[in-house]
């Protein structure tokens, strides 16, 4: 789609015109719409996900933190609102769904109101499979935001989030199969040390990349780009594609939530973890700093 929204088509290099006549990439974050010549900018997002944990309240805060990571990957640290949208599975009885959607919607506007935003609207349809997610909107100034474009050689590449919350999620699952089970019991993982670490891989989702933004502007970021469902090296490299200056980003270590190397050891996958294209959901932000 990204490719097709560029002006005169797919061959064509396409960017919004930021602030202070930077050049934001369609296919970046966010969308930036200078408003005139205010000083003010349009910053918006739109993202959703399919819920990979049990808990609806807890999915709920999840895909709030996902939509906002988008406008704090820009280092834009005020939302003035959010539209919530969301497909109610139809394989839900109507009772499931009196529980479960009030807990969604719940969880997502309780982190919002955390972000120090609200929500002023929204979408529910039905769906054969479950989606949630929104749309954050911002009118900032323009210093307050931070283009992704300024890595200078000689920064430090900052990561923070842990990555593995797809397995974290799928191992949870494997405790109901029992083949699994026997893999991990093999190679001493147990049943608790798997739920410990879907705990910690929620916390992490479920966590909002604000304080993180707003150090970004304390310590002077160069530019930045959220990990979510391309990876750690796929959101890099679409980051390093955006810079002004002739950068290579170079990752050579890959922090991963406690126990997750040895799950996949033991059942024998690899998510493409540790080839840095692992999906992630409401992942860290990868940030430019200076050293």
């Amino acid at each position: 789609m990204l490719k097709t929204l560029q002006p005169g088509g797919a061959s064509s290099s396409s960017v919004q015109h930021g602030p202070a006549g930077t050049q934001i990439d369609i296919g970046m974050d966010s969308s930036v719409t200078p408003l005139g010549a205010s000083g003010f900018s349009l910053v918006q997002t739109i993202d959703f996900f399919y819920p990979s944990v049990e808990d609806p309240y807890i999915s709920g805060k999840i895909a709030c933190a996902n939509v906002l990571s988008d406008l704090y990957a820009l280092g834009v640290t005020r939302c003035d609102n959010m539209l919530m949208v969301m497909a109610v599975s139809t394989k839900l009885t109507e009772s499931q769904r009196d529980v479960v959607v009030p807990l969604l919607i719940k969880g997502f506007r309780d982190l919002a109101a955390e972000a120090g935003t609200r929500i002023t609207g929204g979408q529910t349809v039905l769906n054969p499979w479950p989606m949630i997610g929104g749309v954050a909107s911002s009118c900032c100034q323009d210093a307050e935001i931070i283009a992704p474009d300024g890595a200078e050689p000689g920064d430090v590449l900052v990561l923070t989030k842990p990555l593995g919350t797809q397995v974290t999620s799928n191992a949870h699952q494997w405790l109901d199969r029992p083949q699994r089970v026997e893999q991990l019991e093999k190679a001493g993982i147990a049943a608790e040390d798997v739920r410990r670490m879907y705990f910690r891989g929620m916390d992490s989702m479920a966590r909002l990349n604000l304080t993180a933004a707003q150090l970004m502007h304390r310590h002077g970021a160069h530019g930045a780009t959220d990990v979510t469902g391309f990876g750690l090296l796929g959101h890099a490299q679409n980051l390093a594609e955006v810079q002004q200056k002739a950068v290579d980003l170079r990752i050579h270590t890959l922090p991963v939530i406690r126990g997750v190397p040895e799950v996949l050891a033991a059942t024998g996958t690899s998510f493409k973890l540790m080839q840095g294209y692992s999906a992630e959901t409401s992942g860290g932000l990868l940030v430019c700093l200076p050293k």
